[in-house]
């Protein structure tokens, strides 16, 4: 026993300075990628698993025990962990994404409509920072595609489903789970552990307050929140942040308020409120008022699901 115990030990420690030294060198590579300002040589971890027909660009960075899959595009300066599956169709990821541990990218969606050998399709923009045990998963149907935009922010454990399309310069807090077919606009940001019916409209710089639950689609410029998310009101910081000068922020809380808060909200139609928008000379001179009641309008298009319920008492 002690002189197998002797032939094992010498065997372990070759083995464990095999596998440091990979690592260190793995960890080498990254910082002179880090520190060269122009595109370096891809590095691929010895324990990753690529793909031969997987196409990878300039200064990629493949981390540990990732696996690349055949119709995955990786393109430059992307680094960490990439998981795709070997499917029909492609997984397109532009440049300088980073994508974190764990992180499921460009697998199967999960929906039972999808049949085996049909292509489906993801493709993501460019400086994306994809945490880890983020998932974002393929179309379910080879007539549609999964697409995330750029410069975008999903933060550990968010879920984009099948056929999602995600816009510009968004901030996904922690589990943010979207179904599929949501659309997401710019500019909008989720607080964390909140969930978001499939075919559901999220409006450009708005806000979800943490924990909601969203059914209906969320209007342009506006703050849900709740178990069944409710308007609270217009995204002030959030529209100051973004640059809206003070007149465009005014004119917003006095379209918002004549469509769910005036005194004549109770007595006219929801259609007959947005007319007196449109028709008010003042407000319809104003893009930004003009984009909320077209995002507005849209959400009672045939197929859509309406917005969110207003708060009469709710000011902005």
């Amino acid at each position: 026993m002690n002189s197998l115990f002797k032939i094992q030990h010498p065997l372990r420690s070759a083995l464990t300075s095999r596998f440091l030294q990979r690592t260190l060198a793995y960890a080498s590579n990254e910082r002179k990628a880090e520190a060269s300002p122009e595109p370096s040589p891809s590095f691929i971890h010895p324990t990753a698993v690529v793909h031969p027909d997987a196409i990878i660009g300039q200064g990629v960075s493949v981390g540990p025990f990732c696996t690349v899959g055949s119709s995955a595009t990786i393109g430059n300066g992307c680094s960490g962990a990439v998981v795709g599956d070997d499917l029909p169709g492609s997984t397109v990821i532009g440049c300088n994404n980073v994508i974190g541990h764990h992180a499921v990218v460009g697998v199967k969606c999960q929906d039972l409509k999808y049949k085996p050998g049909d292509e489906c399709f993801l493709n993501i923009g460019d400086n994306n920072d994809i945490r880890e045990h983020a998932s974002i998963h393929r179309s379910s149907k080879p007539a549609d595609k999964t697409v995330i935009g750029d410069d975008n922010l999903i933060m550990g454990s968010s879920h984009i489903a099948h056929d999602c399309k995600i816009g510009n310069n968004n901030i996904f807090a922690n589990n943010t789970l979207l179904a599929g077919h949501v659309i997401v606009g710019d500019y909008t940001h989720t607080a964390g552990a909140i969930v978001v019916h499939q075919f559901c409209h999220i409006g450009s710089f708005s806000f979800i307050g943490g924990g909601s639950v969203v059914s209906q689609d969320v209007p342009m410029y506006v703050m849900v929140s709740g178990e069944r998310a409710e308007l609270r009101g217009l995204n002030l910081e959030g529209l100051r942040r973004r640059g809206f000068s003070v007149a465009e922020i005014r004119s917003l809380r006095t379209a918002y308020r004549k469509i769910f808060v005036s005194v004549d909200s109770d007595s006219l139609s929801f259609e007959e409120c947005l007319a007196k928008v449109e028709h008010d000379e003042e407000l319809n001179c104003v893009p930004a008022v003009c984009w909320m009641v077209q995002s507005l309008r849209g959400s009672f298009a045939e197929s859509r699901r309406g917005i969110c319920n207003s708060r009469r008492w709710s000011s902005s």
